[in-house]
């Protein structure tokens, strides 16, 4: 595959607080620790006081893993984490099932280049690239669906608690149908293996989504954490009793926010006084503070300031950070140098530097993951035909069609020269209006306004009136717009890798690996 690249701002897909951040922005420095370059990175490594037990991350991993065939490599990794030079690169998401959308696989290969990008800048340290699996998400209607072309497949059934508990062992019908869209190609019967090996028989989705990551990365060395574990919560238990009864990320991260407010952005997220949920089987319920008891929402369950504390310390895997909390544990957990996240996790994470601060925490460096549009020969053949560069593909339908008439058409439908003409006559009819009565010279204004509006008015019919006439040209690009922004957003927000895979095979994800740059913070077009 070819690869070009664009900024982030042509596509206008990207707030305006994504765009200032990748462009270094003064105004949002407060906001963050390290500039996402090699210069900041340089810095992060120095400062980086990683307190977390290394011993326990590796035991905790190595169970883990333990009924997967995985690659050496992903061992290796994995036993470096016991190294004091080793540090994680990592990116999170959802447990979709089949990986949902392309910007999941999107997320992991820019995670996986960084690491190989940092090893060759700084070859004194190691770097090993991670997946930190949202297992504890209880927003099972945000999983439980993926869109293959046209068809959206999804697994019904009632539901409740964390995701990553939930077992595969009745999604026999959505993953029949995913196979079958696969067909019987040699790439369609590789990933539907892949697929079977991990949904079939009666698999936690954790694990099945660790088996599905595994077998399409584990040849790059990526390592998948599920931070569900008693273990690593334990690490992690003073901090959720500090916020639960101080409350102390709602109140400096409400702070942020009428900060960021202040400077014309939005918010991505709110806090809550409390963030944190209460967790056990087939429950994920918020905590909340009423009449100094704290109550699990939806249950009897309560507890006083003592109780609380005590049922932290003996279970502190019932305790499940919220969007932004959970954070703060992954630093607290990984030796953790860069995290990487789409546009919405990047500007929530610039909301939580002062939580992090206050509890003592490194702020990692935070970097936008690759973007991609994929164009197929005959989508690019048809842009070929009709004049169409990938640039142009990224304006909105109206201006596309409106811009390709401009171009193709040798007629002018812009009456600039006649507005300037008129605009003179005008204002010598003002003249001489003014000689005669003063007050005339304000009506052979409006009359100039009224005049103009009538020609901007007859160039949208000369532009209509010419579409008309190119209708299946216009039709092709509807078509083509259409097939590469399905639902008039980003390919990589609605299509799953299934049609990829298909067509190109592994070779897709080694065109990805081919092509992105983390650090370069441009879109890129890919032509198959």
């Amino acid at each position: 595959m070819q690869a070009k690249y664009i900024s982030y701002k042509e596509t206008n897909a990207f707030s305006s607080i994504v765009l200032d951040y990748i462009d270094s922005k003064s105004l949002l420095r407060p906001f963050y620790q390290y500039s996402p370059d090699h210069q900041g990175f340089a810095e992060a490594i120095e400062k980086r006081d990683f307190t977390g037990d290394r011993s326990i991350l590796v035991s905790t991993l190595n169970k883990q893993y333990s009924g997967i065939e995985t690659l050496d490599l992903v061992r290796k990794n994995i036993a470096l984490l016991a190294d004091k030079q080793t540090f994680t690169i990592t990116t999170g998401h959802q447990l979709n099932i089949f990986t949902g959308p392309l910007y999941f696989i999107y997320k992991i290969v820019t995670a996986i280049n960084l690491a190989k990008e940092l090893k060759a800048k700084f070859p004194d340290y190691n770097f090993v690239p991670v997946y930190w699996m949202a297992t504890e998400d209880h927003d099972f209607e945000e999983i439980n669906h993926v869109k293959i072309e046209d068809r959206m497949l999804t697994w019904n059934k009632p539901a409740a608690g964390a995701t990553g508990q939930l077992s595969t062992k009745d999604m026999e019908d959505v993953l029949v149908a995913y196979k079958g869209y696969l067909g019987i190609s040699e790439n369609g019967l590789q990933l539907a293996e892949l697929t079977d090996l991990a949904y079939s028989g009666q698999h936690k989705l954790s694990d099945a989504t660790r088996i599905l990551v595994d077998a399409l990365f584990g040849k790059y060395g990526l390592v998948c954490v599920d931070a569900d574990d008693r273990a690593l919560k334990q690490q992690f238990s003073e901090i959720v009793f500090k916020d639960i009864t101080e409350q102390n990320s709602f109140q400096r991260i409400s702070e942020s926010n009428k900060s960021l407010e202040d400077l014309g952005y939005k918010p991505q997220v709110n806090p809550r006084e409390i963030n944190f949920f209460y967790m056990a089987d087939g429950l994920r319920e918020r905590i909340i503070r009423e009449g100094g008891i704290y109550k699990v929402m939806n249950t009897g369950i309560g507890f006083s300031t003592q109780e609380l504390r005590e049922e932290i310390h003996d279970f502190p895997e019932r305790f499940s950070p919220n969007v932004v909390m959970r954070p703060v544990y992954q630093e607290v957990i990984l030796p953790n140098l860069a995290y990487i996240g789409g546009g919405a996790e990047t500007t929530y994470w610039l909301q939580l530097k002062a939580s992090f601060e206050h509890y003592g925490v490194d702020f990692p460096v935070l970097i936008l993951r690759n973007s991609a549009l994929v164009i197929d020969k005959r989508s690019e053949a048809r842009m070929h035909i009709l004049g169409i560069s990938h640039k142009d593909l990224f304006n909105n339908t109206d201006l596309l069609k409106n811009e390709w008439i401009k171009a193709h058409v040798p007629l002018r439908f812009a009456l600039e020269d006649e507005q300037r003409a008129i605009s003179f006559i005008f204002e010598q009819i003002k003249l001489t209006a003014y000689k005669i009565d003063k007050t005339l010279s304000e009506s052979a204004d409006a009359a100039k306004t009224r005049t103009f509006k009538l020609i901007a008015t007859l160039e949208k019919k000369l532009l209509r009136a010419e579409k008309r006439k190119h209708a299946t040209s216009l039709s092709q690009i509807d078509s083509l717009k259409d097939k590469l922004f399905p639902s008039g957003v980003l390919q990589e927000r609605v299509l799953n890798i299934a049609p990829m895979y298909v067509l190109y095979g592994p070779d897709f994800i080694e065109a990805l690996i081919s092509s992105f740059k983390p650090l370069d913070h441009e879109f890129t077009v890919l032509f198959a």
